[in-house]
């Protein structure tokens, strides 16, 4: 069995029968580790060959992996996402879990290759660390089916908006604006309810302005007072980029607010026209 093979199985053991029990729905209950190991060693012999042939010799030492080890559980746990691929073994769907992490100041990932019963890693086909991006690539094939960033902005995201497809730019953005508003302004479980004044703030906007963030990015904000039709002091704020080349806009994210400390923040820069801003659907 190679240096990669598995350390550490999580499993479910009948310790009155001495079973194995990796999914019994499936019939993949076994004697011994031996004939367990046996069972899935096409696969693991598959996805070693592959994490050979694609890590760097500048990635970390296989020697130095025990380091890392205690991270298996973290990944496990609390992943940052989850991969589903359904085709690349016939019958055995693989579960890539991965997470990124700072260890003595260095961005570390953690990938571990799983089957998995129901929802929870039954057996690891292969893990380890590496701080290079590309070979964490190679194991991110199939669907993502858990997305750390797009759960923490879900309740702010809107169809056609870059949040809803966890733009670095946007998350950020959206993040930094629930940071600084009250506690008091409305709960961010409510923001989908008020989903629909989007389109209504681009098209009939009170006020458009525009900024350049230390970064080089012209932001236009667009913002509408709804107030006593909908709700007292109400205002709806949609946020996007503009393209220099085409004078276009692309959605970013949008937000609903009662707090004016909040929207005098993208109260900044040019006061625009409405005449002045040509709208994309989407970013």
């Amino acid at each position: 069995m190679s240096k990669l093979a598995l350390k550490k199985r999580i499993s479910k053991k009948d310790y009155m029968n001495n079973q194995i029990i990796i999914d019994e729905s499936e019939g993949l209950v076994f004697s011994s580790e031996e004939e367990l190991y046996d069972y899935f060693l096409p696969q693991t012999q598959k996805l070693e060959k592959e994490f050979f042939m694609s890590r760097k010799e500048t990635d970390i030492l296989e020697r130095d992996f025990k380091n890392y080890e205690d991270l298996l559980n973290h990944v496990l746990n609390d992943p940052d996402e989850v991969w589903e691929d359904s085709t690349k073994f016939k019958n055995c769907k693989l579960y890539c879990y991965v997470g990124h992490y700072v260890v003595d100041q260095e961005n570390v990932y953690y990938v571990a290759v799983t089957y998995r019963t129901g929802d929870v890693p039954s057996f690891i086909f292969l893990h380890f660390p590496s701080i290079d991006l590309a070979l964490v690539d190679c194991f991110r094939k199939g669907k993502l089916i858990y997305d750390r960033v797009l759960k923490e902005v879900e309740n702010g995201a809107v169809e056609g908006d870059a949040l809803s497809e966890g733009d670095d730019l946007a998350v950020g953005l959206y993040k930094a604006m629930l940071k600084v508003r009250s506690p008091q302004d409305i709960s961010e479980e409510k923001f989908k309810s008020y989903e629909h004044l989007r389109e209504s703030t681009i098209e009939e906007a009170d006020e458009i302005w525009r900024s350049t963030d230390l970064n080089g990015n012209v932001l236009v904000s667009f913002i509408k007072e709804f107030g006593e039709e909908v709700e007292k002091d109400l205002h709806y704020v949609v946020v996007t980029i503009e393209d220099p080349a085409s004078s276009s806009h692309a959605l970013l994210f949008s937000f609903p607010s009662q707090d004016v400390n909040l929207l005098d923040r993208y109260r900044h820069g040019e006061n625009l026209h409405a005449e002045e801003i040509v709208q994309e659907a989407s970013h």
